[in-house]
């Protein structure tokens, strides 16, 4: 995984950070350094899908009743986690995913919500300066190109702070021709999903139901194209043709 905005690796100015004081757990204080300087996220896991990182600064996303099905979903393709998407995470407790703020291709403001409402997403986060990010984005592409429509769309949301034609330049540079284009230009969405124990690294990905509920996520790279995911995928969304 790439690091977050703002580290040594990246491209991107520091920007501040808050200083986490986590006392009487040495261990978890050294698991917080590491993501704050690397962008570590998924150094482990629980059963409801929070990485060590986000267990250790107290970090995560409100539980919601409302999103009991995508739990449910959650525990449905919990035997598909493996091979390419071995490190997805199931999240089994009924969560709900901020409500992210970003533009169209056209720079009209948008929220989550309002892409695809009511549709399976896979939200991607990501951006040049991320070398994964870059190579798995014709993976993601090809998914969008075989799965995507009413029930499925893989939003791809870039975070470039910098120059804002970059992002397209390369879209274009890559014969990337299905996805549709996304972009926080101010990455404040990489901000929120950090807030609640998502977002520590680079690239970030979140399968989330027609509810705005999280069913699971993926810190780091992918392999979306491969039969892996795209089981992972179909599973879920049979499981929201079931629930209707």
């Amino acid at each position: 995984m790439t690091e977050e905005p703002g580290t040594a690796g990246g491209q991107e100015p520091r920007r501040g950070r808050a200083v986490l004081v986590v006392t009487g757990a040495l261990v978890a204080g050294a698991l917080v350094g590491l993501a704050g300087v690397y962008g570590i996220a998924g150094t482990g896991r629980n059963g409801d899908g929070v990485t060590a990182v986000a267990a250790a600064t107290g970090a995560t996303m409100p539980t919601d009743p409302q999103c009991t099905s995508a739990s449910e979903t959650a525990r449905r393709i919990a035997p598909l986690v493996k091979g390419e998407v071995a490190a997805f995470a199931p999240t089994t407790t009924p969560r709900r995913v901020p409500d992210l703020a970003f533009q169209d291709a056209a720079g009209k403001p948008l929220r989550l919500a309002e892409v695809s409402p009511g549709a399976l997403r896979l939200v991607n986060l990501w951006a040049t300066w991320c070398a994964p990010c870059r190579k798995e984005m014709p993976a993601l592409d090809q998914l969008q190109a075989e799965l995507g429509g009413d029930d499925f769309e893989v939003v791809a949301l870039n975070i470039d702070t910098r120059d804002p034609a970059k992002p397209r330049e390369f879209l274009i540079e890559t014969g990337i021709r299905n996805l549709a284009f996304y972009a926080d230009p101010k990455a404040q969405s990489f901000q929120d999903l950090r807030a609640v124990g998502r977002g520590f690294g680079l690239p970030t990905t979140l399968l989330i139901d027609g509810k705005g509920c999280e069913i699971g996520h993926l810190s780091g790279p992918a392999e979306w194209a491969s039969p892996d995911a795209q089981a992972l995928i179909r599973a879920a969304l049979e499981a929201k043709a079931a629930a209707n």
